[in-house]
Order: C-alpha cells, then sequence, then structure tokens
C-alpha cells in the first residue's frame, strides 16, 4: 500500500496525513470544509511533534477530485460515517481497502455499506492530536493502533494495512481479535466521556465513589453485551484503563465534552446508544449506559425543550 485517502482533516486525519506524507507515501486529505483545504493545499500541515516541527505535502481537496487509493482512512466524526464513506464510493475499484480508527461502534457497518466485507478494517487508536488552525497539529508523547479484518479473508490487507501505517511510525499492530478493543475503548467512552459531558467536568472530576460506581456500571452492562455477540472484553484492564485515567488525566476533556462546550452535536449515539441498542437486540438491559446517553441527548444543540404543562 502507498496511496491513502484520509476522510477527515481534523486533528487525527491531519496526523496520520502528516506522518504518513513525511514517509514518502501520497497522501490525499478528503474534508468538506473548502476553507480548511485552501489552507493545506497551499501551506502543507505542520507537524509539531516530539521530533520537532516539521511541513508534508498532502494533496487537499473534496471526495469528488479523490483519485484511485490502496486505502481510505475514516477519520470522521461518527454520526457522519455513512455519509464520508458513500462520498469517496468511487474508489471502490475491487483493489481498495477501507479503515475505521474512530470512535464507537458502528462505523465498519456503514463501510462495509461500500467496500466489500473482506476490504473493510477496523481498529482504534490512542496517540493524541490537537488541531492547531489554520493548518496545524500537535501530537506529543507517544500512541499505538490495533487494527484487523472485519472478515477473515481481509487478513493479509489488515497486515498491509499495518505495514503502511509502521512506514509512519504510528506503532501498528494487526490484532486479530481487534473487535475486544474497538469494544474496550467503546465502554471506556461510554463511562468517561459521557458522564463528563453530562457533569460538565474534566476526567479528574470524576474521580469520586459516585462517579466510580457509574463508570463501573456502564463498564458491566458493556461487557455482558459484548459477550452475548461472543466478543471477550478484558474486564480487568478496562478497569485499570478506567483508574489511570482518573488518575493522571485529571485536566482533560474529553472530545464529546468538548463538543458539547462548542455547541456541535456529540457522538453519543455511536458509544452509549449503540450499547444500548446492541444490548436491546441480545434481550438485555443496559441502564445507566441507557441514562447516560438520555442525560447528553437532553443537553444537545437544537433540541426542542419541553414546556412546562399550564395549570
Amino acid at each position: 500500500m502507498e496511496r491513502v485517502v484520509i476522510v477527515g482533516a481534523g486533528a487525527m486525519g491531519c496526523l496520520f496525513a502528516a506522518r504518513l506524507a513525511l514517509a514518502g507515501k501520497q497522501v490525499t486529505l478528503v474534508d468538506v470544509d473548502t476553507a480548511r483545504l485552501e489552507q493545506i493545499a497551499a501551506r502543507g500541515i505542520v507537524l509539531h511533534d516530539d521530533h520537532g516541527d516539521r511541513t508534508a505535502r498532502v494533496t487537499a481537496c473534496t471526495a469528488a477530485d479523490a483519485e484511485p487509493a490502496d486505502l481510505v482512512l475514516v477519520f470522521t466524526k461518527a454520526m457522519h460515517t455513512a455519509a464520508a464513506i458513500r462520498s469517496v464510493a468511487h474508489l471502490n475499484d475491487g483493489h481498495c481497502c477501507a479503515l475505521t480508527l474512530q470512535n464507537g461502534l458502528g462505523n465498519a457497518e456503514a463501510l462495509a455499506e461500500v467496500f466489500p466485507a473482506d476490504r473493510v478494517l477496523i481498529g482504534v487508536t490512542d496517540w493524541p492530536a490537537d488541531l492547531l488552525p489554520p493548518n496545524g497539529v500537535a501530537a506529543h508523547g507517544t500512541g499505538h493502533v490495533w487494527l484487523g479484518p472485519c472478515d477473515k479473508a481481509g487478513a493479509d490487507h489488515a497486515q498491509a494495512a499495518t505495514t503502511l501505517l509502521n512506514a509512519g511510525r504510528m506503532d501498528a499492530r494487526h490484532d486479530p481479535d481487534v473487535l475486544a478493543a474497538v469494544w474496550e475503548k467503546a465502554a471506556f467512552n461510554a463511562a468517561l466521556n459521557a458522564l463528563s459531558t453530562v457533569l460538565g467536568l474534566p476526567v479528574g472530576g470524576l474521580d469520586t465513589p459516585e462517579g466510580r460506581r457509574i463508570a463501573v456500571a456502564v463498564v458491566d452492562e458493556t461487557v455482558a453485551v459484548a459477550a452475548s455477540r461472543g466478543i471477550a472484553m478484558d474486564r480487568a484492564r478496562l478497569a485499570a484503563k478506567i483508574d489511570f485515567a482518573l488518575a493522571n488525566h485529571k485536566a482533560h476533556k474529553p472530545s464529546m465534552l468538548q463538543d458539547r462546550l462548542a455547541g456541535r452535536p456529540t457522538e453519543i449515539d455511536a458509544i452509549n446508544g449503540q450499547i444500548v441498542n446492541a444490548a436491546t437486540a441480545a434481550g438485555l438491559t443496559a441502564p445507566v449506559t441507557a441514562t447516560l446517553a438520555d442525560l447528553v441527548r437532553m443537553g444537545e444543540p437544537g433540541r426542542t425543550q419541553a414546556r412546562p404543562a399550564l395549570s
């Protein structure tokens, strides 16, 4: 794999685009924000990381102008996945693969509506990245990528994508059991991101007996739902991640809270909402996860507020 189309020019999209371009790969960055695309096309992506400041040159264009590629990498918000992958449907030439490293559940299914199942890849990443308008991205510290095929027939494609990402020093690992990692990240986000958004507090504000009880309840509900699908989550590892975040990321504002503070829609339906839907389909209940979802939805922008009844 040498040619990559990255859909979504946010922080993660720009980080991966810059790292791969600096490794000599042919990178096209696609977005709907034409003003940002113009800045990147003219000035490149300025990457600020532990290796210094560098400028990566990429092709920046709208989806319709994207040319054939070996891999489409999707980094939009989950609520935009279906539209995003349809916008690059012309790249489905029987050769190209599609990879989602997005938050939430249901993204791979959206990709599979456009690309063959054996060419749809799924994964997670914990790379830190912050967008620096108009054409920069900062990524200090380290991260990893875990990815695998949605269909066993796609194992070779997953390995090729892993090799590609490692050319850009993304510390990618081919994980045949990647669905467990995807569900673990969804559980982590469902617990901490949603609660942080409801309370309007950074992660450190959740480190109370009440906050921990709620987070543990969400984890247990998600573990049960995943198990109903034959996905074995590592509950102890997930609990350790939550403990670490509460102790070490006290000032961090999760992306869901950042969206709320900026007046943008959140990914609540792709995270808590998808877990609740999966629970219902399996004949299970996830009351704490569902309550957090409803509380976040109540604060979504543009939501009509109920009027009190007249006496």
